[in-house]
């Protein structure tokens, strides 16, 4: 996609990606990210304590278990998870994040936001890459076009 807001580029040109919360359940959001990142070329990690294997691949119980540098992490598990991986996150030196959200709260804790803000990560809260991601479905431009009136993806 052409003319990207600054933070989604960012974001998006690291090559390593971890989504938080790909379960065992192929029609989560957060799998649906997952398999769109892969598709759209990224070295992508699944993160899910509870699996050890998901999307036909490995599950990492955490950030750190991955074992390797990690450029970026999207957020999509419940909201009270989401301080935990920030905190990993500034553990490990990485430096963007994205909070899936749509219409309701997804994945956005105040209190990650916060420390990303304090830890100096950059995060982007609400949307997901799938709605800028080539090509983009048009379900994820509807959504995308409807959540920048609420200020709610950048």
């Amino acid at each position: 996609m052409t003319n990207l807001p600054a933070e989604v580029a960012e974001f998006l040109k690291a090559r390593q990606i971890a989504v938080a919360g790909v379960s065992r359940n192929p029609n989560q959001p957060a799998n649906l990210v997952y398999r769109k990142l892969k598709q759209a070329g990224h070295e992508v990690f699944a993160v899910n304590p509870k699996a050890s294997q998901v999307e036909g691949g490995p599950s990492y119980s955490d950030l750190r278990s991955i074992g390797q540098p990690i450029g970026a992490v999207v957020v999509a598990t419940h909201p009270g998870v989401a301080l935990q991986i920030v905190r990993e996150c500034a553990d490990l030196g990485i430096r963007q994040v994205w909070f899936h959200r749509s219409f309701c709260e997804g994945s956005v804790s105040e209190d990650a936001v916060r420390a990303c803000k304090q830890g100096g990560i950059n995060c982007i809260v609400g949307g997901c890459p799938m709605m800028y991601c080539d090509p983009v479905d048009f379900g994820h431009r509807c959504m995308r076009w409807i959540l920048k009136f609420g200020n709610r993806v950048p």
